[in-house]
């Protein structure tokens, strides 16, 4: 897509500078959409963008913080992009087809796209908000690598010495426990659900999913919620619905959270829990405004996963230049990053056996694993996997594809053992699921770096990280040497 000499460029505003809208951003790069275009990205945090799957990591200590930067300020100033981190918006004028800024200052557009995010809730806790309005000391948010800092300033230098409780069983929750746990933190869960991961899991996977927690030093508190806090002895007491009472040093807040939808409210944009978009995934109010990621709604769902929100970023990248595209809806796979913890889910497994799909199902308590297919019409439709995910590439290449299975495809997938030795990938095998990267993309590159710039493997929830260098190594002993 090229500017026409006498036509002027397509003024391109993103609201947001996240996941999503780095992704939108690369694609229209990708497509030399900044010939046409004249874009401008505005950024609500005062850094570069960066991932935020990738937190957790940040604070158990495997990763540093600039290790998670998606794009540096020279890449889009490289690109003629103009990077606005800090800039946040106040208001959008769509009539006059413009966004204010808190500023003042007062920005264009011809196609506005809101990546706005998500949001956390507070849970109703009393003693958790101040008389002032101001949360407690001791209460740590964890959304942004501004929240993860603040809680490494609290955790250190005396981690040994520290207790978290954790609100919170999901996927997010399990991923904070586990890492403040590896810094020596002694660390509980309070769940309001019957079991951990209860939107994905069925009871059994949980309880095994709570035994491996248990056993990696976590305590867990199921069917329980946190509802006062109060000071003691220089520590914070929250007390449980159930009766106990939980004395820690540190309270994690990550249960709840809502699509950002308020900038969307105020401009009248149609909004349900996120704001509605087609098949365009432009507004179903505005078709000159489109939203992606957590704060889109399409077909009635949000996602709150990384995946659709890259899908929906491709899809409107080709949108923008014209290209006969649409949004569909995703496929959602979500791997849980925590050491120790193995837990991928595709799709919605307990919503999908509810409306009838046909539940092939092992559990090995013994082992520690336990893994369930949903099928309907010979097609796996849903699946959760905890404790044993060396089948997972295969299993998710056959839920992206919709693979017709035969009758005993679905259960030879759960049966099958662990290989003794190691099996050579086929091209065609998806290596990271968060952003469709299959073996032989990755075969194609010289090193991990040149995986990471070309493809994007490994810059989602990190968990190809392993396969990905594999295959280098696999690629560098089978090249000549002064070659490729």
């Amino acid at each position: 897509m090229t500017s026409s000499p006498d036509r002027p460029p397509r003024r391109v505003v993103v609201v947001g500078n996240g996941m999503a809208a780095t992704r939108l951003v690369e694609e229209l790069v990708a497509r030399r959409a900044t010939d046409s275009m004249r874009i401008t990205v505005l950024g609500d945090e005062p850094r570069p963008p960066y991932n935020r799957i990738l937190l957790s990591a940040v604070l158990e200590g495997t990763h540093r913080p600039e290790a998670l930067t998606l794009r540096d300020p020279e890449w889009y100033a490289e690109h003629g992009i103009d990077l606005r981190p800090g800039a946040r918006v106040l208001e959008i004028e769509r009539e006059l087809k413009d966004v204010m800024l808190v500023d003042g200052t007062i920005i264009e557009y011809d196609a506005l796209v809101l990546a706005t995010g998500s949001i956390p809730t507070l849970p109703p806790i009393r003693g958790l908000v101040r008389m002032d309005g101001s949360l407690h000391e001791a209460v740590h948010a964890f959304r942004s690598l501004a929240d993860c800092e603040r809680l490494l300033r609290a955790v250190e230098p005396a981690a040994a010495g520290r207790r978290a409780v954790v609100v919170g069983g999901g996927l997010l929750g399990l991923q904070v426990a586990r890492a403040l746990g590896a810094r020596g933190v002694a660390t509980e869960i309070v769940e309001g659900g019957d079991h951990l991961l209860h939107q994905q899991l069925g009871p059994a996977a949980g309880q095994i999913l709570r035994r491996d927690l248990v056993r990696l030093g976590v305590e867990v508190y199921t069917g329980a919620r946190a509802v006062r806090m109060s000071d003691v002895d220089g520590r914070v007491a929250l007390r449980l619905d159930t009766g106990p009472v939980l004395e820690t040093d540190l309270v994690v807040l990550t249960a709840g959270g809502r699509p950002s939808t308020a900038l969307a409210r105020r401009a009248g944009l149609a909004v349900r829990r996120g704001v509605v978009v087609d098949d365009r995934l432009a507004s179903v109010t505005d078709p000159d405004v489109h939203a992606i990621g957590d704060c889109a709604e399409h077909a009635g769902r949000v996602t709150g996963f990384v995946p659709p929100a890259w899908e929906q970023a491709g899809v409107l990248a080709g949108i923008l230049c014209d290209e006969p595209v649409k949004y569909d809806g995703s496929r959602v796979v979500a791997r849980l990053r925590a050491t120790g913890l193995d837990v991928a889910v595709l799709g919605d497994p307990e919503r999908e056996a509810a409306a009838g799909g046909q539940v092939v199902e092992m559990s090995n308590p013994v082992r520690g694993s336990h893994r369930r297919l949903v099928v309907r019409d010979g097609r796996i439709v849903a699946g959760a996997l905890v404790g044993d995910l060396h089948r997972v590439g295969l299993i998710t290449q056959h839920y992206d594809r919709q693979t017709v299975l035969g009758p005993s495809e679905p259960g030879d997938l759960l049966l099958a053992e662990r290989a003794a030795a190691p099996v050579r990938l086929p091209d065609e095998a998806e290596i990271c699921t968060c952003a469709g990267v299959t073996a032989g993309a990755i075969r194609a590159c010289s090193s991990v770096d040149d995986a990471r710039e070309t493809t994007r493997a490994t810059t989602g929830c990190g968990g190809c990280a392993p396969t990905v260098r594999q295959l280098v190594a696999e690629r560098s002993r089978l090249t000549p040497e002064g070659v490729g």
